[in-house]
């Protein structure tokens, strides 16, 4: 697990009430998070991560593993 996921899977669990462990190829759709959760969550990851992302962005990724795809190209 890369160190992006590992903080992502503590944003989800200290921010995200889900009843299930996050599976990282599974579409943010299928996840069980209502539409204002998942704004909420991507203000949270533009913070933790310095990404100056606008909520429109956040369409970009289908999966939560694309979205580590995107940090980690930015901070290489």
């Amino acid at each position: 697990m890369s160190s992006t996921e590992a903080r992502l899977r503590t944003l989800i669990s200290d921010n995200l009430d889900l009843d299930h462990s996050p599976d990282f190829d599974r579409a943010f759709s299928d996840a069980g998070v209502s539409s204002v959760e998942a704004v909420a969550f991507f203000k949270m990851v533009n913070q933790e991560f310095e990404l100056n992302m606008v909520a429109e962005d956040c369409l970009q990724f289908n999966t939560l593993r694309e979205l580590v795809t995107y940090i980690d190209a930015r901070a290489g």
